[in-house]
């Protein structure tokens, strides 16, 4: 007899609660192996490919493409046994045929064999009896007609046929659609991710007044997010609000901030919320280090890129000034310097801006930097970089001038100090050797925290480099 299991979002780590489904990778009816990918997410770190920990038929999928779901949340159902079941009634060739492919079950042929790799959270063992999900009471303020609905409904289902929902189904509606803030305070609260419940804590939120916008009226990030801005923003007066026309709050095209795109509006806000920043720059005549790469290709080998030389003197700037590769704890009220540089780079992709992040760059030569840096590149263009790809950055170097600017103020990748800025280098008049002559001269700017350090120290970080940029050989003191 077949068994149907229910396959939930699992925990794709570094902290993230929800994910974006992007495609389908399987259909209802279809047969699934176990570890076989079945759905691509994108979160807010990167896209992946979710595999399934179970093998059997597809009985049901939970969410189109496009919608975002929190961790925990259903994505679909698997009838594990069902082809022995087919099998053992039929005895036909062809039932054993189905069940070869699907090859859900492993060698032993055993229906309670799972996965043994995967995400976090679940597979390697085998899946446990399902439970009966405890549903909360309905509140007495849902209308008498929802507490009275008929014993169970059709459920619009993928499959089409067969699924039934409990009688409560239209009363947990009807709490979505508003009834949520009349639970009573001894009742459970609808919320998964302890992100969202320390986020409504520190703003002094209560989550049993609010209304969520997941399944089954689970309150996500947005909801608390949203419910934090209405506190925040100051109250109109009536007689404004009486006179603005109905349809003005429909003017205008809204999109969504989410996956890549509301990750990086999320980390800039915090950065510019939390973070004191203050900017310098200067001037650099870069034709010195335009020449020496040009020598360092003409002698064959690797090709070294121009990124990977700045990489390599910003190690070597870092080094000098440790201050800028470090975070600032402000629970502990510590400044903590980091040993290693992981150095960040600012890459732009159709998903929008990421920051991939070369491990232990302090350690590398400019030929493993300049392979290093084509790798992740390459990887972000195909928009298959992993969760670990992204995070775990001490300083960022962001070379803007690939878009034709000469100057920016940048803003940090929060947690991290500081990021150097690189325009464009162009030609133009510059006095070299005490006469006026045409050179390749580029922008450097440097935004740094200012609670790691004052002007004294960014301002020798950046003389530092600039130094490198115009005299290379300055660079070989450090190696």
């Amino acid at each position: 007899m077949a068994q149907v299991l229910e396959f939930k979002l699992p925990d794709l780590g570094e902290g993230l609660t929800e994910a974006e489904i992007v495609r389908w990778l399987v259909s209802v009816g279809d047969v699934v192996a176990i570890d076989q990918p079945v759905v691509e997410v994108e979160t807010a770190k990167a896209t992946v490919e979710v595999p399934c920990p179970y093998g059997g038929v597809v009985t049901a999928r939970f969410g189109e493409e496009g919608a975002e779901l929190p961790v925990g949340a259903p994505l679909l159902t698997v009838a594990v046994g069902a082809l022995e079941s087919a099998g053992s009634d039929g005895g036909g060739a062809g039932s054993s045929a189905a069940a070869g492919s699907a090859g859900s079950l492993g060698s032993s042929g055993s229906s309670n064999e799972s996965s043994g790799n995967v995400l976090v959270g679940y597979g390697t063992g085998a899946p446990a009896a399902r439970r009966r999900r405890i549903r909360p009471a309905v509140p007495a303020a849902v209308p008498a007609a929802a507490a009275a609905a008929p014993t169970a409904v059709p459920a619009p289902t993928e499959a089409g046929a067969g699924a039934e929902v409990p009688a409560a189904e239209p009363a947990r509606r009807a709490v979505r659609a508003g009834a949520v803030e009349d639970m009573p305070q001894g009742g459970p609260v609808p919320v998964i991710s302890p992100l969202v419940r320390r986020l409504a804590r520190e703003h002094g939120l209560d989550l049993r007044k609010l209304t969520g916008s997941g399944p089954d009226g689970l309150i996500l990030r947005a909801d608390v997010e949203s419910a934090m801005r209405a506190v925040e923003a100051p109250a109109a007066p009536e007689d404004v609000v009486a006179a603005a026309p109905a349809a003005a709050a429909s003017r205008g095209e809204r999109i969504p901030l989410r996956g890549v795109r509301g990750a990086v509006a999320d980390k800039l806000s915090r950065s510019r919320r939390e973070i004191p920043d203050a900017t310098c720059w200067v001037d650099a005549d870069a034709t010195e280090l335009m020449a020496a790469r040009a020598s360092m290709n003409a002698a064959g080998g690797p090709k070294v890129s121009l990124l990977a030389l700045l990489a390599r003197i910003c190690t070597a700037a870092l080094a000098r000034h440790p201050e800028l590769n470090s975070t600032v704890d402000m629970d502990a009220r510590e400044i903590v310097r980091l040993p290693e540089v992981h150095l960040g780079f600012a890459a732009q992709t159709e998903r929008g801006l990421v920051v991939p992040v070369v491990r232990d760059a302090h350690s590398r030569s400019a030929e493993s930097l300049s392979a290093e840096f084509g790798r992740l590149t390459e990887a972000a263009r195909q928009g298959k970089l992993t969760p670990a790809d992204l995070t775990g950055g001490t300083f960022t170097l962001n070379n803007y001038g690939v878009f034709g600017v000469d100057g920016s103020t940048p803003i940090i990748n929060h947690p991290e100090a500081a990021m150097l800025g690189v325009g464009r280098i162009v030609p133009k008049p510059w006095v070299h050797q005490g006469e006026l002559a045409v050179r390749q001269v580029v922008q450097l700017s440097l935004t740094f925290d200012h609670r790691v350090c004052d002007g004294g120290t960014a301002g020798g970080f950046l003389r530092y480099v600039a130094d490198c940029v115009e005299h290379p050989a300055v660079l070989l003191r450090s190696l």
